[in-house]
């Protein structure tokens, strides 16, 4: 098993305890990570010839929005949703979590991927419009362990650019085929390495707008030194937008102890 102490204190967040809040009450809560983008009316936003005031351009011309070189993974499929959450944010301030990144990690892996046990930060870097957030759990013991760490990239222009997660700085555990944004078809095959004892590995496919995957394939049994692994997994219901693809692997002490995604599309 690999145990890497974590570098930072928990993040004093609970998100499933917000989400499940707002599903009792039958009113969702958009203002949650883990909720979808909000979305604007344009009956009930400015003009075109009058746009909102931005935080860095007051009034000013459009700048050109600086090449995104990443495919969005979560929580944002295109840059036409991004500039819909900024209206909505700069009008009514919804969903004000898209501009924290610690927040963006935490809501991707447990909204978007379900890992629930993954429940705090455990490190923290940033570099201009990239960063990498470190998310984990407590062992038994009391220590921290690092799951995974994200990396995210601001979607966008402006001060208001929100963070998207867009693939995970891999170590132990790390997928490498199919090559980061190529197009697939089903079955697709995906391998990787890992570094480890008795593993075993689950596959799953994920896309925005659907709460279950669109393909799964459990399990792969791995272990060893920088091994490969692979597994064909296939998929159906995909569309045609970008496609997240998880393995992760537990068991030991965690339903999930580690885990590593890369960006597909279906093609």
């Amino acid at each position: 098993m690999r145990i890497r102490p974590g570098r930072r204190s928990a993040l004093p967040i609970s998100l499933l305890l917000v989400l499940l809040v707002a599903v009792g009450c039958g009113q969702p809560d958009t203002d949650a990570p883990g909720a979808a983008p909000a979305t604007t009316n344009p009956s009930t936003t400015a003009p075109s010839d009058s746009p909102a005031p931005t935080p860095d351009r007051p009034g000013g011309p459009t700048p050109t929005v600086p090449a995104f070189d990443h495919q969005p993974l979560w929580p944002f499929p295109d840059l036409d949703a991004v500039r819909a959450w900024q209206e909505a944010h700069r009008t009514g301030g919804q969903q004000p979590w898209h501009l924290d990144a610690e927040a963006t990690a935490l809501g991707f892996t447990q909204g978007y991927l379900g890992f629930t046990g993954i429940d705090r930060v455990t490190s923290y870097t940033e570099n201009g419009a990239d960063a990498w957030v470190g998310v984990g759990f407590a062992l038994p013991n009391g220590r921290e362990t690092t799951a995974s760490v994200l990396h995210l990239a601001r979607f966008g222009d402006g001060l208001d650019a929100p963070w998207e997660v867009v693939g995970t700085r891999d170590e132990t555990l790390v997928v490498d085929t199919p090559a980061y944004g190529s197009p697939v078809t089903s079955p697709v095959t995906a391998g990787g390495t890992i570094t480890g004892v008795d593993e075993s590995l689950r596959l799953q496919l994920r896309t925005l707008g659907r709460d279950t995957p669109v393909g799964e394939f459990c399990c792969v049994p791995a272990g060893g030194q920088s091994a490969r692994w692979s597994a064909t997994v296939p998929f159906t219901d995909a569309g045609a937008g970008p496609m997240t693809l998880v393995v992760s692997t537990g068991g030991h002490v965690a339903d999930v102890e580690e885990f590593a995604i890369t960006a597909v599309r279906a093609g």
